[in-house]
């Protein structure tokens, strides 16, 4: 305690026992000193208290000062981390329009040295490092109030792009109460390159680039646009030939490697201007602009055969396909991208038809023929629900006894409004559609239940198409047939032609075993008038060869028929195959036959296609079967 309050205290006490007395009590003196130091004992130790509860407090006081610091160092590191591992490039202007918080992806972002915006710059400051780095034309008072506006003004957004594509950057600001804003800067540069690439791949072709029928309706949206103010231009619809067998035996790989070799042949061929897409397969289509005249569709079709038709080498193969064009001008044709397409692909089919490798341009009546083609598909359905179809025999003869050997099942439609339908009209549309699977199932069991009524050496013969034969279920249907009619399947003879042997070979060659092992025999229809018929004849064992009706028609005429009738009669010997002429019709056409060693005989001269109830009544009554007269 400070002594000189105790001096003071001291001296008061006295100047009191002084006054009463006149003489101090030198007793009454120190007791008055004794209560004086312990007066001020006490005050100290009042003090002391009174300063220790003020230490104590100022003490928790720092102790939670610097747990306020401690917490405020770790939310500024945190947000410092937050802020530097944001994808945005943050910006933070206070009142005075001075940069007051700025991560490092700010720079990165705005695509600017590291470290040249910094904490302090004016916005002008800042507006100037960007107009160095070209976000800017220029760096003009006018146009850097403009933007200073923009940024500062509540809520506004909007994008700007770097010059020459380099940089896509959203800008969003947010203005402060206190004033100033906080600006985030986004790259959207990778985000609208896959924006972009999602875009292509919904309008353009996977495989190879082209436009997909989306794109194509919109190419022709725009084309007939122009077209109703005069300008016209052409659909080239197009469709590769051979393709499929390319894919059947050399594989899909192969297959897409020569459609992306078609497909530059294709771009090379054709004019910035024009529009070429892959609708799907082979098939392929050439929005052909500004056309002057028809002959400009004529010239590009032209070239495009040329140029597709050309061989390729794929994988160390050459490989060689070509294309048929169909062609629709618009507007004459159409006025829409859908009749456009439709009325091109109706050429093209018509194209097909006609040998392939060559163009045709649509033409009214294709319309009809197509309606019409389409009524006989619906007819055709009805016809199989309601056995509209019947089967009728043509006798197969033995030249040297002309006896009845067999017959040939032979399927006729007789439509209740049309009459009788020709197969050469509704079975390549059975093919076409699939309905020859249930129809050649009806036509084997019909088949086989007749022929079992029939004497035990008489067989009955079936003809097969390629397309069933590109289904795992014949061989079922055939085993079928010949279990409900009780049939032995020695009886039954498949007839197929060369075009089956066209597919996958070493599948087909497994079929045809397989009806083999069912005691099944099989005869080669047409032999002669396809491709490669004696590499067939080595790769499989066939139990007869059928002589095509063209050239036993020839036989009487000056040429060459007779000469191959005469090869192919001793080819089928040496080979242990029997050999059957189809269409004869005279006696001399039969004489020169037996001369020529032919086995078995089939013709108008023999009998014509009859109802299973005749063909039964003539085995009845069977013997030699004489020339008609």
């Amino acid at each position: 305690m400070n002594a000189a309050p105790v001096h003071r205290l001291f001296a008061a006490q006295l100047a009191k026992v002084g006054a009463a007395s006149g003489e101090p009590d030198l007793d009454r003196l120190g007791q008055l000193v004794s209560d004086s130091y312990a007066a001020a004992e006490r005050e100290r130790r009042r003090a002391n208290r009174a300063l220790g509860l003020m230490a104590e407090e100022l003490e928790n006081a720092n102790e939670r000062l610097r747990e306020v610091v401690a917490t405020l160092q770790v939310q500024n590191g945190r947000f410092e981390a937050a802020l530097e591992n944001m994808s945005l490039g943050i910006a933070m202007y206070d009142a005075e329009e001075r940069l007051v918080v700025a991560n490092t992806r700010l720079c990165e972002v705005l695509c600017v040295p590291p470290g040249s915006l910094r904490v302090g710059m004016t916005f002008s400051e800042v507006v100037a490092v960007c107009t160095e780095a070209h976000h800017f034309s220029e760096t003009r008072a006018s146009e850097v109030y403009e933007f200073r506006r923009r940024v500062f003004a509540a809520g506004s957004a909007f994008q700007f792009e770097e010059p020459r594509g380099r940089n896509i950057v959203a800008v969003t600001t947010r203005a402060l109460d206190g004033g100033g804003c906080i600006l985030t800067f986004e790259d959207m540069t990778e985000r609208r390159r896959a924006e972009a690439q999602v875009e292509h791949m919904a309008r353009h072709d996977a495989l190879t680039g082209l436009a997909n029928r989306t794109l194509l309706r919109g190419r022709l949206e725009e084309a007939l646009a122009r077209a109703s103010r005069g300008e016209s231009f052409a659909v080239l619809y197009l469709d590769l030939d051979r393709f499929k067998a390319v894919n059947d035996t050399l594989g899909h790989p192969v297959g897409d490697e020569l459609l992306r070799a078609v497909t530059a042949r294709l771009r090379a061929s054709i004019r910035e201007v024009d529009t070429a897409a892959r609708l799907g397969g082979d098939e392929f289509a050439v929005v052909q602009a500004s056309l002057h005249q028809p002959q400009d569709a004529t010239v590009l079709a032209r070239r495009l055969i040329e140029e597709l038709s050309r061989p390729y080498e794929i994988q160390g193969q050459q490989l060689v396909v070509g294309t048929s064009i169909g062609i629709a001008l618009a507007p004459e044709d159409g006025a829409s991208a859908d009749v456009l397409l439709k009325h091109a692909d109706l050429a093209l089919y018509r194209a097909k038809s006609e040998g392939r490798g060559t163009w045709r341009f649509f033409e009214r009546e294709m319309d009809a023929q197509m309606q019409a083609r389409r009524r006989l598909e619906l007819d055709l359905r009805r016809a199989l629900a309601e056995q509209e179809f019947q089967l009728l025999f043509q006798p197969l003869v033995h030249v040297g006894s002309r006896r009845i050997i067999g017959f040939e099942a032979l399927v006729r439609w007789h439509h209740p409004e049309r009459g009788l339908i020709s197969p050469a009209e509704f079975i390549p549309l059975a093919e076409e559609t699939g309905l020859i699977m249930p129809l050649g199932e009806w036509v084997l069991h019909t088949a086989c239940r007749e022929a079992a009524s029939w004497p035990e050496q008489v067989s009955v013969a079936v003809n097969v198409s390629a397309v069933q034969f590109r289904s795992p279920l014949l061989v079922d249907a055939v085993a079928a047939a010949l279990r409900a009619s009780g049939l032995p399947g020695s009886r039954l003879e498949i007839e197929v032609t060369e075009s089956i042997m066209l597919q996958d070979n070493v599948a087909t060659l497994a079929i045809l075993h397989r009806l083999h092992g069912l005691g099944v025999r099989i005869s080669m229809d047409d032999f002669g008038t396809g491709y490669s018929s004696l590499s067939y004849l080595r790769s499989f064992p066939f139990d007869k060869i059928k002589i095509d009706q063209s050239f036993v028609r020839d036989l009487d005429k000056q040429g060459d028929a007779r000469a191959i009738v005469s090869a192919i009669s001793g080819l089928g010997r040496s080979l242990g195959m029997s050999t059957t002429a189809e269409g004869v019709e005279t006696q001399e056409q039969f004489e020169q036959l037996r001369a020529d060693g032919c086995l078995e005989a089939q013709g108008y001269l023999f009998g014509r296609p009859m109802p299973a109830r005749d063909a039964s009544a003539l085995l009845r009554h069977q013997r030699a079967v004489q020339p008609a007269g």
